[in-house]
């Protein structure tokens, strides 16, 4: 944890008809830095870059814009089935029948047979692997009974997770002006996927699958760069230009890249392999202060102690550039003297930390173990000696 600026605001003691004046007293430790910049650009139309664990944004552009999403929304469709699996709609060995209407479907295919019945784990392949509209609609309509209704699942499955600025007119993210998300919704949806679908999310690291004689390989073109990639989906239409929702770990470290619009497949395959590499050698996670550990101390008035410790519920984490730690600055911010009796993991006051990048993280400071209140006779004796050589810090 950096040095800490502690801030304190005195709360007014009334004894008897006394009242006390308030004062603050400011302990500035750590100089002021100037807010750093990642120094990343990039030549795609929106992007966003996130560390997983920490949740800090290590680049944005036009994050919160609306944007066509061409196949990336399949991710959505895969959400809803994979519901569907876990509470029992689906298995995947179900063989669903395939309509004139998915066989028919243009773009990217998995080539499923007219009239054929297809199991629902190759289907999931077909969509995750091969992108395959025909897969998408198979599906939905073998759960929902119609593409139409089944969209009405994936918006409400958006609306479930979060996703405020999105709304989604079919199941394969066919061009539609009425069918946008944001780079901001595309990672809550992406994290969705990964932390509530262990059990599903290794597909997306398949490189290839073949159905019906046909092989396909995935157009992820992380998956063959020895980054740690795992996934996550490609998508392209001429209105939404190239795009890809990227996500690798290394040592640990889950990063999840968002980048779209971007003129070619080559120049996706180009930026998305530097940023996400960017993103890994340039920037580390540091842990500011540990869960329990004392970050300061608050006085007490009438109680059996007279301070006890501000401690944290959880570990604060955060995603730094490299080498800029010591740019970091931390204030505690309390009012005190804090009035017994105390509750262990009571709000007593407020951690703020300023990164390098300008961003702030605040968290509540609790206390770190219960403070009884003194017996009348306690009382009397401390507000005398109060008067006599006031609050003791």
């Amino acid at each position: 944890m950096p040095l800490i600026t502690v801030i304190r605001k005195q709360a007014s003691l009334f004894i008897s008809s006394f009242a006390i004046i308030a004062m603050m007293i400011a302990l500035v430790m750590v100089p002021t830095a100037s807010k750093a910049e990642m120094g990343l650009q990039t030549v795609a139309s929106h992007a966003l870059i996130v560390d997983a664990q920490t949740g800090s944004v290590i680049f944005e552009k036009n994050s919160m814009e609306q944007m066509p999403t061409s196949s990336m929304s399949k991710v959505m469709t895969m959400l809803v089935i994979f519901d569907a699996l876990k509470d029992g709609r689906l298995s995947l060995d179900d063989k669903l029948l395939v309509s004139t209407k998915a066989w028919r479907k243009g773009g990217s295919k998995m080539f499923v047979g007219e009239k054929t019945r297809v199991s629902v784990e190759d289907l999931i392949k077909g969509v995750i692997v091969q992108s395959g509209n025909d897969a998408c609609i198979v599906l939905a309509e073998g759960l929902a009974g119609s593409e139409d209704a089944f969209v009405q699942l994936i918006n409400q499955k958006a609306a479930e997770i979060g996703m405020v600025n999105s709304n989604f007119e079919n199941a394969t993210g066919w061009p539609d002006p009425n069918h946008y998300s944001t780079a901001r919704d595309l990672l809550k949806m992406s994290l969705y996927l990964i932390y509530n679908y262990p059990e599903f999310y290794d597909y997306y690291s398949m490189k290839e699958f073949t159905y019906n004689d046909i092989k396909q390989n995935n157009r992820n073109p992380l998956l063959y760069r020895n980054l740690g990639a795992d996934g996550i989906k490609t998508g392209h239409t001429e209105a939404a230009g190239y795009g890809l929702i990227g996500s690798a770990v290394q040592n640990d470290r889950r990063i999840v890249m968002i980048v779209n619009g971007l003129d070619t497949s080559k120049l996706r395959r180009s930026e998305s392999v530097r940023l996400l590499a960017w993103a890994f050698n340039n920037t580390q996670n540091i842990t500011l202060a540990k869960a329990g550990e004392t970050i300061a101390k608050a006085a007490v008035w009438l109680g059996q102690d007279r301070s006890l410790p501000l401690v944290l519920k959880q570990d604060l984490n955060a995603t730094i550039k490299n080498d800029t730690r010591d740019q970091i600055e931390s204030s505690v911010i309390l009012e005190e003297p804090i009035q017994a009796p105390i509750l262990k993991g009571d709000k007593l006051g407020t951690l703020k930390v300023t990164l390098p990048d300008g961003s702030a993280l605040e968290r509540p400071l609790l206390a770190g173990k219960d403070v009884q209140k003194l017996g009348i006779f306690g009382q009397a004796v401390e507000k005398i000696r109060y008067l006599a050589v006031g609050l003791e810090q």
